[in-house]
């Protein structure tokens, strides 16, 4: 069997620190770094918002653009971003042999229609035949495909005229932990050459809000450092608005192109325990352990979500490991499905820089010396562990 290594040649990000690699190494870099926050359009919560876009830079037809939700903008730009930034952006030949791999949420519901149908729900005799009206008179296809999860990839294939193989996964933080997985495992083993894999994550709508809530997630009483959330009003976790895509090529492709590589990914661990009935703390210390090859890491990236239980878990783990941490959600929010391809890509953007991220929270500790490897994790708030090994390519 193969043993190809599998390592990161473009990174696409955009958040509400900015867009691109330097935007945030520059944010991640140097102490003092203030986060964006919306505090009032969805008081009591606190998200992390989007800036300015201007769409037509990866997305060039209006048409596009209109027929696709926040979130697949995101993604799609994001996409784009990462093309461009692997030198593959507008090569029909690589990007007609590309695999695609996404982690997608259920899409964005239409909230006017929801209301509409709520308010004369409560005085209509027969609301089947009311539901059907609104269904057929409310509803574009166009808007009604903009919610199918598998959408995100169609529109890139269109967009960016990525036609290799393609595969969405669906399941939070889990699947862009599979789909990372999945795609080097392609790569390594032979079965891909390069693929484009990620994700996107739009923390506006009151859809997403309304979701997380009701799974007790979400903190109610403004922002915190990230490691500093236990015993704040409500589930401590903050989200954000961002889209992430990594191009990861084996190094035999990337080298025959000439093109940078930012890390290689050595390795990469995922569970996904009962946290009714299994220890936690452990899990994540022995998958981090496993990643690193049995020995305790000096530097770690982790995506830890905030909400109360699953950041104690791992913080607790990093500490037992004597690592230099730096938890990324305090800036950028947590990106539920993107949020291991966001950690992943900061971790690269890091160990390509030779450098650790400045300390985030005065419970991290400096990191000593130049940065040649890194771990990297993602958490899931109520489920799915990930750990990951970036080392200088």
């Amino acid at each position: 069997m193969q043993n190809n290594k599998v390592v990161i040649t473009g990174i696409g990000l955009i958040s509400s620190l900015g867009e691109g690699v330097e935007a945030h190494w520059n944010a991640f870099s140097k102490a003092g770094t203030q986060p964006h926050l919306e505090k009032q359009a969805f008081a009591p919560y606190t998200v992390h918002p989007l800036g300015e876009v201007d769409w037509s830079l990866q997305i060039p037809k209006r048409g596009d653009q209109r027929q696709m939700e926040t979130w697949q903008r995101l993604g799609t730009y994001a996409a784009g971003l990462a093309l461009q930034d692997a030198g593959m952006k507008g090569d029909e030949a690589l990007c007609a042999t590309m695999d695609m791999i996404v982690g997608a949420g259920g899409g964005e519901r239409d909230i006017t229609v929801d209301m509409q149908i709520l308010e004369e729900g409560r005085t209509s005799n027969n609301r089947g035949v009311m539901l059907n009206e609104k269904l057929s008179t409310e509803l574009r296809p166009t808007l009604f495909l903009a919610q199918l999860s598998n959408l995100l990839a169609g529109n890139i294939s269109i967009v960016h005229k990525v036609t290799g193989s393609s595969r969405t996964f669906m399941g939070e933080e889990g699947s862009g932990i599979s789909a990372i997985e999945t795609a080097a495992a392609r790569i390594r083993t032979g079965q891909s050459t390069h693929a484009l894999v990620g994700g996107s994550y739009n923390a506006e709508h009151f859809d997403m809000i309304l979701g997380a809530e009701l799974g007790g997630l979400l903190k109610h009483d403004g922002w915190a450092a990230l490691w500093s959330r236990d015993g704040s009003a409500g589930g401590g976790m903050i989200s954000g608005s961002g889209g992430v895509f990594l191009v990861l090529e084996s190094v035999d492709h990337a080298q025959k192109r000439g093109a940078r590589a930012y890390a290689e990914i050595s390795g990469i661990e995922s569970a996904q325990i009962r946290r009714s009935t299994a220890d936690l703390e452990k899990t994540v210390r022995e998958l981090v352990l496993a990643a690193n090859g049995g020995k305790n890491p000096a530097y770690v990236v982790s995506g830890a979500s905030g909400a109360h239980a699953a950041t104690a878990a791992e913080k607790a783990a990093l500490e037992s490991v004597s690592a230099a941490y730096r938890g990324i959600s305090g800036l950028t929010g947590h990106l539920r499905e993107a949020q291991f391809p966001l950690a992943l890509a900061l971790g690269a953007i890091s160990v390509w820089k030779g450098e650790a991220f400045a300390p985030l929270d005065a419970s991290e500790k400096p990191a000593s010396g130049a940065v040649s490897e890194a771990i990297v994790t993602t958490i899931g708030a109520t489920r799915a562990e990930g750990a990951a090994k970036l080392v200088r390519a």
